[in-house]
C-alpha cells in the first residue's frame, strides 16, 4: 500500500490518510472486500501515531467506505447510501461554485474541470 503523507501540510494527517485511500479506491488501486493494514502496521510502515491511523479508519467507516470485520479488520466497503452521498456533495459543491464565481470562473472552466478530474478516476 503506498501512501503519501505530507508531513509539511496545514492539512490533519488523519485527513491526508484519509483522503489517499478514497483516491485509491477512486483509481481502484483498492477495490471492494480489500483488507486495509492493521493500525498498528500502518502506522509503523508510515511513521505515524496509531492514534492517527485509527482516527482515519473511523472517519472512513462513518463515511461508508470501509466497514470493521473482526477477523480481517478494515475492508473497503464502497456502500455509500447514493442520496446521501449526492446530499453531501451538494452541500459542498454550493460553496466551491459560489466561490468560484466570485472569482469569475465560467460554467464552461467548471464544467471543464470536472470532466478532467472525473476522467482520472475511469469516468465516462
Amino acid at each position: 500500500m503506498i501512501i503519501e503523507i505530507d508531513f509539511n501540510s496545514d492539512e490533519a494527517l488523519y485527513l491526508q490518510l484519509r483522503n489517499q485511500i478514497v483516491l485509491g479506491i477512486a483509481t481502484s488501486r483498492f477495490r471492494e472486500g480489500d483488507a486495509l493494514p492493521s493500525v498498528r502496521q500502518l502506522a509503523d510502515s508510515i511513521g505515524i501515531n496509531m492514534h492517527t491511523v485509527n482516527k482515519a479508519y473511523s472517519v472512513l467507516k462513518q463515511d461508508g467506505f470501509v466497514k470493521v470485520d473482526r477477523r480481517k479488520g478494515a475492508v473497503i466497503a464502497i456502500d455509500i447510501d447514493k442520496i446521501r452521498a449526492m446530499e453531501d456533495m451538494r452541500k459542498e459543491l454550493q460553496v466551491l461554485l459560489a466561490e468560484a464565481r466570485c472569482k469569475n470562473i465560467s460554467r464552461e472552466e467548471v464544467h471543464a474541470l470536472i470532466d478532467e478530474i472525473y476522467e482520472d478516476y475511469g469516468g465516462v
